[in-house]
């Protein structure tokens, strides 16, 4: 078996294509937590918050929730688990064990954003998907993770971004609609 040369995405952001058949990841905004083609990867949905307020689902860490203060839908998989992100000093983000009580300033971190669940793909499956040209793959921002606009956020990052690749940031939601 060939081995696949491209290097990890790790820190990177997946964006959804419009087109993207998956309900799941339709308009979605992925940090990728984890990546290796021959392992497989994992990441978190960025730009669905919940309806859960973070209060709610751990009520010692809402003050140092991230407005929007609400747990977020962090992926299809696992939803039952929560996995919590903070802010670093040099605003990136950096994993937080959250059965501990909150101490984040001495950890490096002065915010937090909650996520159930996570996005995962099994080895070669994401490449498949690269492949396919259902995503575009971005660098990340600190404010990414943070932002206090999540459901901008598929617009913001591909707005960014240069040349024609940025005007896909406005592409409508309902082409009917354009």
């Amino acid at each position: 078996m060939d081995e696949d040369p491209r290097p990890s995405l790790k820190g990177q952001l997946l964006v959804a294509v419009p087109e993207l058949g998956d309900p799941n990841f339709s308009r979605t905004v992925v940090y990728l937590l984890a990546h290796d083609p021959h392992g497989g990867a994992i990441g978190l949905v960025l730009n669905r918050p919940g309806p859960l307020p973070a209060a709610a689902a751990l009520p010692h860490w809402a003050e140092r929730a991230a407005e929007p203060a609400m747990l977020f839908k962090g992926g299809p998989v696992d939803q039952g688990s929560v996995i919590g992100l903070g802010r670093g000093h040099d605003g990136w983000p950096l994993p937080v064990d959250l059965s501990e009580q909150p101490n984040l300033v001495e950890e490096g971190a002065d915010l937090v954003r909650l996520f159930s669940g996570y996005a995962g793909w099994s080895p070669g499956q994401l490449e498949g998907e690269l492949d396919m040209r259902g995503w575009i793959v971005v660098a990340a921002e600190p404010v990414d993770v943070f932002t206090a606009e999540p459901r901008e956020l598929w617009h913001t990052v591909l707005g960014r971004q240069p040349g024609t690749l940025g005007w896909l940031g406005h592409f409508p939601d309902d082409l009917s609609a354009n």
